[in-house]
């Protein structure tokens, strides 16, 4: 829990992160927007179930204010192993994934992603801040605050209803 003492940023508008290739994306060009932020690992049991409903969650509400930012982790037993580029890749040709696949990131440890540390800081789980595994989802308000976190278990369609009130849908 001790990783979020240092974050003073008060939206995730307020990060820059790499794309697949390495270069730079304010997340500022997000604002407006829902936001389920994800963090993806191709050969994650989970891949397949997470990546599919991903995948039709935006094709369903990308025209009514949701983007989706995945961020390829290798950090759990090496289940992301290639470049950011294959991770990218692999998403947008097995899973027609058109959202956003940034470069590989780490979401746990000192050297965790900026944009990790502020997630974890502003919606810890269910014992502590640090993410368990692959597939932990986080749901940001247009405004860029983070309203809800999701475990790996929890499937993308299961949290649609959340997805729907933070669009002003029901």
């Amino acid at each position: 829990m001790g990783a979020s003492q240092s974050i003073s940023e008060n939206s995730i508008h307020e990060f820059t992160v790499k794309d697949a290739r390495g270069k730079d994306v304010n997340l500022n060009a997000y604002r407006g927007k829902v936001l389920l932020v994800v963090n993806v690992a191709s050969k994650c049991g989970f891949a397949d179930a997470n990546y599919t409903q991903l995948t039709q969650l935006y094709s369903t509400y990308k025209s009514r204010g949701l983007e989706i930012l995945a961020f390829p982790c290798n950090q759990f037993l090496k289940k992301e192993p290639g470049t950011s580029q294959e991770a990218h890749d692999f998403a947008c040709k097995r899973y027609k994934a058109e959202y956003p696949i940034f470069g590989k990131v780490r979401v746990n440890g000192s050297d965790s992603t900026p944009v990790y540390k502020y997630l974890k800081a502003n919606k810890s789980g269910f014992v502590s801040s640090r993410i368990k595994w692959n597939f932990t989802k986080f749901l940001v308000d247009e405004e860029g605050h983070v309203i809800n976190r999701y475990s790996p278990t929890t499937k993308p369609l299961a949290i649609e209803n959340d997805i729907k009130k933070a669009l002003r849908l029901d």
